[in-house]
């Protein structure tokens, strides 16, 4: 029979770390990645709630960069609610067709647009329960309007990357993004929502990449749970 091996210290080490304190370690978290990104920011190209709107519908399933290309034409083509509701959908088809889901998209900008323009006199509502109202306009839809055209901390975007980032930081065990966010949300102090976002996606696109996390530049390879380091 084989003699078991006894488990190296640095098998010891990291079977250790593979059990996270998510409130211990939540604050580390934020506190480092603040640090390695000091101008992360939202990256959709907007001036106004409006435009914000209308990039962040267009972003699904599309990069934000792509998404920036197409947004300065539509902008100058449709400068208000009242101008984008009033567009022929294929005419706004061609301008976004390049985001992908271009008719589903159009379907929602023109619905969004007309509600806008009729119910709310051409302003883009600042509440959670009024926003999620508008076609096209989901939880997600409305956090990013909120913490970044309004500065309001209502809610934590969870797009892919925070999703990904917040199970490997074993901040959370759900799956889901609304389950996701509500774990965050207990975790993280509310001024601290949006940021949060931002941080965890800066870094999932420069180090926790889905495929090859760069594991040995990342400044919390010592207290992530799932460090290849």
């Amino acid at each position: 029979m084989a003699r078991l091996s006894k488990p190296s210290p640095a098998r010891k080490k990291k079977a250790k770390r593979a059990r996270p304190n998510p409130k211990a370690n939540a604050p580390i978290i934020y506190d480092r990645l603040a640090a390695a990104y000091p101008d992360a920011h939202c990256a959709l190209d907007f001036t106004t709630p409006f435009q914000l709107l209308i990039a962040t519908i267009l972003s699904a399933q599309c990069t934000d960069k792509r998404v920036n290309l197409v947004t300065p034409a539509l902008f100058k083509r449709y400068p208000t609610p009242a101008a984008l509701a009033g567009a022929k959908q294929e005419e706004l088809e061609e301008i976004i067709k390049s985001t992908g889901f271009f008719r589903n998209k159009a379907k929602s900008l023109i619905g969004m647009a007309t509600a806008v323009d009729s119910a709310h006199d051409g302003v883009i509502p600042d509440s959670l329960d009024v926003l999620v109202k508008l076609p096209g306009v989901g939880r997600k839809t409305a956090n990013v309007i909120l913490g970044n055209a309004y500065d309001k901390n209502e809610g934590v975007v969870v797009d892919t990357h925070v999703g990904r980032l917040s199970q490997r930081l074993g901040l959370t065990k759900e799956t889901d993004p609304v389950k996701i966010e509500q774990d965050l949300m207990q975790l993280f102090p509310r001024d601290h929502w949006t940021m949060l976002s931002h941080l965890l996606i800066e870094h999932g696109r420069q180090i926790c990449d889905a495929k090859r996390p760069k594991c040995e530049a990342c400044v919390l390879n010592d207290i992530c749970p799932s460090s290849l380091v």
